[in-house]
């Protein structure tokens, strides 16, 4: 009897708002209103934590940290690991008055004979290949989006045949005017703008699977940006990520399955984005 009672004062509740409040409410615990445009979207918790503590005038609502970085406003809000969380992330954003998502987070870089990334360099996703399982669900639901995309051939079918699998790659692209202002403001800390590969497959990085990638000269892997950026073009937002590398898959001393050794310079490349990124926002307010 308690539960039927509780159940009908929830359904009373919901008349009075929208499905896309509902949503809202569900994953980011806050209403719509409590969203400001300008949306920062780490996913691990120790960038969370930077950024929040450098917030003035902090509010929270939800999930939702709300604050001034640099005289700007901005809303916090991690997404948590791989494209179906920062999806859901998005999805939800896309329900409030967000204009612009900026990622900041950590990634791996990949080592080659021509550029050598090293942990602690701070890297600006030029695009990001999707890789991962979510984004070819959304091309399945929205086609038209095929049409903004570049396709590639899978470059896992040089080496190994394709038992499962994308037999084509799609590129998605962040907001061009977005990554310019990063890059210019980074200039002083040398970052880098390169091609990334995002993957659900965070223990799936074989040395096959790395040599496919350097084929592609892809230097940078994580596992948000290529959902991110794509819906960014679906549903019209600015969408650009400034990530440090924290690990260098396929090297002995560095790689996160290899070693127990932390790089010294991973917190400094973290300090860094975070710097460059505050020092941007108010040229990104503008965009």
């Amino acid at each position: 009897m308690l539960n039927r009672i509780k159940m009908d004062l929830l359904n009373f509740g919901l008349k009075f708002i929208s499905i896309d409040e509902k949503i809202v409410r569900i994953f980011l615990e806050t209403s719509p209103s409590n969203v400001n445009e300008i949306v920062l979207l780490p996913a691990s918790k120790i960038v969370m934590k930077k950024l929040v503590q450098k917030l003035r005038n902090k509010k929270v609502r939800g999930r939702v940290y709300n604050g001034l970085l640099n005289d700007v406003e901005v809303s916090i809000i991690r997404s948590l690991l791989g494209c179906p969380n920062c999806a859901i992330t998005v999805e939800c954003l896309k329900r409030c008055s967000t204009k612009v998502i900026i990622r900041i987070d950590l990634c791996g870089g990949i080592q080659s004979a021509s550029n050598q990334i090293q942990v602690g360099d701070v890297l600006i996703p030029k695009i990001a290949y999707c890789g991962d399982g979510t984004s070819p669900q959304y091309i399945v639901k929205y086609p038209e989006l095929i049409h903004q995309l570049t396709p590639i051939s899978n470059p896992f079918s040089k080496n190994q045949e394709l038992y499962s699998g994308n037999q084509n790659v799609f590129i998605a692209k962040p907001n061009e005017e977005a990554n310019k202002i990063l890059l210019s403001e980074g200039t002083s800390y040398k970052v880098k703008e390169l091609d990334f590969w995002t993957t659900d497959a965070l223990f799936c990085e074989t040395s096959e699977f790395l040599n496919a990638l350097k084929s592609i000269n892809v230097q940078g892997i994580d596992m948000e940006n290529s959902i991110l950026f794509l819906l960014g073009i679906l549903y019209n937002i600015k969408t650009a990520s400034i990530l440090s590398v924290s690990d260098l898959p396929g090297d002995e001393m560095y790689d996160l399955f290899k070693s127990n050794v932390i790089h010294p310079d991973m917190e400094r490349g973290i300090n860094n984005a975070i710097s460059i990124l505050i020092k941007a926002l108010p040229k990104i307010k503008n965009l």
